[in-house]
């Protein structure tokens, strides 16, 4: 019987470490979490007001821009003398205008795409 009282008299201790050490853990993670809270809210606070309705983007006079679709091809750089190029002499883009407007179409009988399923043309 002694040696019952002493094994919980030995552990009682270490049970209220335990219980301790997870309540004093929940006091830390809650308090960080009310922090956090309190500087977004500062943060908001700090941030300019949302704008009117009058001040939202709105669509021109004119109407929506349409969209444009064009063939390009790509822009060739010749070196005429043999020496290089200075970035200046460069155009911006790197494409140009193709004088053939139409688009490229799938040959009759061809598949399209790869993994289509088909066995293409044979």
């Amino acid at each position: 019987m002694v040696t019952a009282s002493n094994v919980v008299l030995a552990l009682e201790p270490h049970a209220w470490g335990t219980l301790g050490a997870f309540i004093g853990g929940l006091i830390v993670v809650v308090g960080g979490l009310v922090w956090a809270v309190g500087m977004g809210i500062g943060v908001m606070r700090r941030e300019p007001d949302r704008p009117e309705p009058q001040e939202q983007p709105h669509l021109p006079v004119t109407g929506a821009v349409e969209e444009i679709s064009e063939m390009r091809e790509p822009d060739e750089v010749h070196c005429d003398d043999g020496e290089r190029l200075m970035p200046y002499e460069i155009h911006r883009a790197g494409t140009r205008r193709s004088e053939q407007q139409h688009r490229h179409r799938w040959a009759p009988g061809g598949s399209g795409s790869f993994g289509s399923g088909g066995p293409g043309r044979t």
